[in-house]
């Protein structure tokens, strides 16, 4: 989305040639291949742990660092790597979404006229709402320390995270549809 965005807005004239069907199954097929690629290292990791006392997992689906609570073994080490890969993937996807919205930023601040500005950002703004809610609710799940007790805390961020914005997507998107306000 952003990347699409970055060339309709900073290079209109080109959007047809560079934004192609090719283009478009490049970007899929990276995106698919890097989280089958990351989701393959963690089930291998999981198939190599071994795991005892309980099979009960405090989420509503099984997480990574809950499954990791269950297991027998130091399995942490074993992890490691995988979150390495995860921590590049995912900051490379942060960068790039930065870097590509500066560069509108500065495309849309040269636009001369109120109105321009207005409708640009109102272009990009569902996508960034988007992000940044996915983005606050993965740190806030993710980034606080693991208690060895499950809390209603941790399964309401796990829901919101996992929940929130695809539901919201649609709703977001939708904004901007004239019907849709109409009925709002």
């Amino acid at each position: 989305m952003a990347y699409d965005r970055y060339v309709a807005i900073c290079k209109p004239l080109h959007y047809e040639t560079i934004m192609n069907r090719r283009a478009c199954v490049q970007m899929a097929a990276i995106a698919w291949i890097s989280v089958i690629l990351y989701s393959s290292l963690h089930t291998g990791n999981m198939f190599s742990i071994t795991f005892c006392g309980g099979n009960m997992v405090d989420q509503f689906f099984c997480e990574i660092p809950q499954l990791l609570k269950l297991a027998c073994s130091n399995s942490y080490f074993s992890e490691v790597g995988v979150i390495a890969f995860g921590v590049c993937l995912t900051l490379s996807c942060f960068v790039f979404i930065i870097v590509t919205y500066v560069q509108i930023l500065t495309t849309v601040l040269r636009i001369p006229s109120e109105q321009g500005r207005h409708k640009t950002f109102s272009t990009c703004l569902p996508h960034l709402i988007v992000i940044s809610m996915f983005l606050s609710t993965a740190v806030f799940a993710y980034m606080k320390p693991i208690s060895s007790s499950p809390s209603a805390l941790d399964l309401v961020v796990a829901v919101l995270y996992s929940v929130l914005p695809p539901v919201m997507n649609p709703i977001i998107y939708s904004i901007r549809n004239k019907e849709i306000k109409a009925s709002l």
